[in-house]
């Protein structure tokens, strides 16, 4: 048994859930701005988070709707979780953006995961506040791994974690294998290896025995 663990936002999508709900209000730009500067861990994540949650304040349900359904998996992501899948290895997805986004961007390329863990922004009066909660606010994606890998029965050395961001680097620092997707350049030095194309991981996964050639 195998563990195979993602981030979702920048690695098995190009694009950030909080610049397409950003864009459906006109603050996308600034939103596109603070996550840079966490990204490049120039502020930490979850203050990021919140700030970014907080330009939503009122967007409509509908208009939250309109973003969640540009939210696409890269090309080639889906052959790769369902290579995964096809092979018996459990496969998580472990992202501060919001779980909704991830489900419904998986079930338009029918493919699934074994766990989501994700985010939620608060809604109220069809609105949302402004806020977020869920466990990928203030926890961390190292303690999230451990508890997957726990459940999964895989000790944590023989997991494997793919991401980009600097919200990523616990759980890159933690696992067993590091696979860094375009990493930004804080987060390459804890990398094992980098790809930059879901063609290139499918490679690695393949090298590392988790995938059939």
């Amino acid at each position: 048994m195998s563990l195979v663990a993602f981030d979702f936002d920048g690695t098995l999508v190009d694009s950030e859930m909080t610049v397409l709900l950003g864009e459906q209000c006109g603050v996308a730009d600034r939103m596109a701005e603070i996550t840079e500067r966490a990204m490049n861990d120039e502020i930490g994540y979850a203050e990021s988070l919140r700030e970014r949650v907080s330009l939503l304040e009122g967007l409509s349900i509908d208009r939250t709707n309109e973003a969640f359904s540009a939210v696409s998996l890269r090309p080639g992501a889906a052959d790769v979780l369902g290579a995964l899948d096809e092979a018996g290895v459990t496969a998580g997805i472990l992202t501060g953006g919001f779980e909704r986004g991830v489900r419904e961007a998986l079930d338009r390329e029918s493919v699934a995961v074994d766990r989501v863990c994700a985010n939620r922004l608060v809604v109220a009066s069809e609105e949302l506040t402004g806020t977020v909660e869920g466990p990928l606010v203030e926890g961390t994606k190292d303690d999230v791994l451990s508890d997957l890998a726990s459940e999964a029965g895989v000790p944590i050395a023989e997991t494997v974690a793919v991401g980009d961001g600097a919200n990523d680097r616990p759980m890159l620092a933690a696992c067993g294998l590091a696979i860094g997707y375009d990493p930004k350049p804080a987060v390459e030095p804890v990398c094992d290896v980098v790809v930059t194309s879901m063609a290139g991981l499918h490679g690695v996964l393949e090298v590392k025995g988790l995938l059939r050639s």
